[in-house]
């Protein structure tokens, strides 16, 4: 027995029998709208309509234009056998599957690239911080031709005292007196001393900047650097001629 069944999304019509309805659980695919419902629940209890008595040719996967909007009313005047089982639905192609691995490779190519990058602009910072590890850094500098200087950080150093005093055993000769403090967690390179000597009245009589090997005494080693929250003691005995300084400046700085 031939019945009418209704796609509840399009409102198209098509005639089910009685074996396509027992056949998969009665659900059926509308060829229009490919809606997938239940052709049992939805039959059509009105009078069929003439068109479907006509010879009317299979139609195969007909889609209505998209910018058609088809209602109910004028869905059903477009009856039609073009319906499929659900089965259809896992027969549909999927695309084949790209290869992606090159890609991958790439990608993780440019993020070492970019790792090994930051390693070496930060190479003193992490010798610094992470002295465990210096050797491995300082075996890449080996093969890459750079080197790990220690860390030049004059915001974390401080004179804590100085004085400059006149020597009574020596004539035009005065002494410098200062102490050096590394506030930092890890060893810092030894910076200049720039010393301004000046007058009464606070004019510049004569500067001159001492490098860490000018006045370092021999227990202090440069290379090691200061050591992390210690204090050097730095003593200089400077022949000042006939300037007769009056006062004087005193700064740290480390070369450009």
């Amino acid at each position: 027995m031939t019945e009418i069944t209704q796609c509840p999304q399009c409102g198209t019509r098509f005639r089910v029998t009685q074996a396509q309805r027992e056949s998969h659980q009665g659900m059926v695919r509308c060829g229009r709208c490919q809606e997938v419902f239940n052709a049992a629940a939805h039959l059509y209890d009105d009078e069929p309509s003439p068109q479907l008595v006509l010879p009317i040719e299979p139609v195969e996967h007909a889609h209505p234009p998209k910018n058609l909007e088809a209602s109910p009313d004028a869905a059903a005047a477009q009856d039609s056998n073009d319906f499929s089982y659900l089965d259809d639905v896992y027969e549909v192609p999927q695309p084949a599957r790209q290869h992606r691995w090159p890609w991958r490779i790439a990608a993780l190519a440019l993020l070492l690239l970019l790792a090994a990058q930051a390693v070496y602009f930060y190479r003193v910072e992490l010798s610094a911080s992470q002295p465990t590890l210096k050797p491995a850094l300082a075996h890449a500098c080996a093969v890459f031709k750079c080197t790990i200087p220690l860390p030049q950080q004059p915001d974390l150093l401080s004179i804590e005292s100085s004085a400059l005093e006149a020597d009574p055993t020596q004539a035009n000769v005065i002494t410098l007196s200062t102490l050096l403090r590394n506030r930092a967690p890890y060893a810092l390179a030894y910076p200049n001393l720039e010393l301004t000597l000046t007058n009464f009245d606070d004019k510049a009589l004569a500067r001159r900047t001492f490098r860490p090997e000018e006045y370092l005494s021999a227990s202090d080693n440069e290379k090691l650097g200061l050591p992390a929250n210690r204090e050097t003691s730095v003593k200089l005995h400077l022949n000042t001629t006939d300037l007769k300084p009056a006062g004087y400046r005193l700064y740290l700085l480390y070369p450009q």
